[in-house]
């Protein structure tokens, strides 16, 4: 029985209409913070994760059969890092390069946490996906990302001192902060938000009406928070990095309303650089409670009864790799040995050969290649593909795990 053309364009519009219906938003995933979640690990070094049988699988999703870096097909990025007088960002299909840069729409050849998390996220979504990146290095939550709930900063009597003796203007050093506090906030939700008004420049393949969903938050911060004694004076002792704690819930709060997504999955990368700290080494003893408290207080939002399955905390120690950590403390060693060296009666071109002498005894041949895989400073987890790829997939597999829930 042959259609007549009335029925054909009223099944022609029955499956469009389905087809509509069934057709997902477009997932967007937010990812913001400071240096590390910038991303300090160099592309050039790979390499070292086939060092390690543990990571091996993990280089072969970041890689394409021809060795080459990984293009998401499914996955698109928006890389801001400017400011208010509104410099470009870096957009494109999601590949390694999306680090830190100095100019955020060139390849800076490093990595941050958002290769492997677009690369995870896609692969148990199986769908597009729009990731909005917006990080500055050493940036502050107390006042550079202070948000609206917070309140204005309030110095403490530690900090009030410290800025009398010094023979400081209080009066302007309060107007100075003032007119920081939020900067960074504001910057990073303006940025967003351009990109959801326009996504398809972004995101070439999106469908206005198939619409988009705030699916998830990760945040990777805290280093500048952590080392500065004056907001947190009774820091390494219990409770003093309590006000760190109640500025990430206010965060957390202020974004959700602030993005219309009340119940949006957010990860709180908890710093980790240096690793677990009851593996901590005799040189680095003295800096354990500060650490140990200040992880403790990033954490401590995601047990709050009001974000149960909905706020994780990562444990980005977890990540830390001791081989390389232990590899990096040997090139201490070849600086004060240099420096003893520099104390003597020797030559130059004595020093110079004792030293290559010391060096040959110090490191083994594997160190040498494990040295490769050090791009960075401790504080940027050493510059490692290798942690920082975990550290992303990390992400990935907390966002889906609150998802699933």
């Amino acid at each position: 029985m042959k259609m007549s053309k009335v029925s054909a364009v009223l099944l022609a519009g029955f499956v469009g209409l389905c087809s509509s219906a069934m057709a997902k938003p477009l997932k967007v995933y937010i990812l913001a913070g400071q240096s590390n979640m910038e991303g300090h690990a160099k592309v050039s070094a790979f390499d070292h994760l086939a060092m390690d049988p543990k990571t091996v699988p993990l280089l072969k999703e970041m890689r394409a059969a021809d060795g080459t870096p990984r293009v998401c097909e499914k996955v698109w990025i928006s890389y801001f890092n400017g400011r208010e007088d509104g410099e470009a960002d870096g957009f494109g299909k999601l590949t390694a390069g999306y680090g830190s840069r100095k100019d955020a729409t060139q390849d800076g050849g490093k990595i941050g946490p958002e290769f492997t998390f677009g690369i995870f996220m896609q692969k148990v979504l199986d769908e597009p996906i729009l990731i909005i990146k917006t990080a500055w290095g050493g940036k502050s939550l107390h006042t550079d990302f202070r948000s609206p709930s917070a309140g204005p900063y309030e110095f403490s009597e530690k900090e009030l001192e410290g800025l009398k003796k010094q023979g400081k203007d209080i009066g302007q050093v309060k107007a100075d902060r003032a007119k920081a506090t939020g900067v960074y906030y504001r910057l990073m939700l303006g940025h967003v938000q351009r990109v959801l008004k326009d996504i398809k420049r972004v995101c070439p393949v999106y469908n206005p009406e198939q619409g988009y969903e705030v699916a998830g938050f990760v945040w990777f911060q805290g280093w500048n928070d952590m080392v500065n004694s004056g907001v947190y004076p009774n820091r390494g002792q219990a409770g003093g990095y309590d006000l760190y704690s109640k500025l990430m819930a206010d965060f957390i709060r202020d974004v959700r309303k602030d993005l219309s997504a009340p119940k949006m999955p957010f990860v709180i990368g908890v710093m980790g650089a240096g690793g677990p700290t009851d593996k901590y080494g005799a040189d680095q003893q003295r800096y354990k409670g500060i650490h140990q408290t200040f992880r403790d207080a990033m954490a401590a939002p995601a047990a709050l009864p009001e974000f149960k399955g909905n706020v994780a905390a990562v444990l980005t120690e977890n990540y830390w790799d001791m081989e390389l950590d232990a590899v990096s403390k040997k090139g201490g060693e070849l600086r004060a040995k240099s420096r003893e060296l520099s104390k003597t009666d020797m030559s130059r071109e004595e020093q110079k050969a004792a030293l290559e002498k010391f060096r040959a005894e110090l490191y083994t041949p594997r160190d040498l290649e494990l040295l490769k895989g050090i791009t960075n400073a401790g504080y940027h987890y050493l510059g490692s593909p290798k942690i920082m790829a975990q550290i992303g997939k990390g992400f990935a597999e907390a966002m889906v795990e609150m998802t699933k829930k």
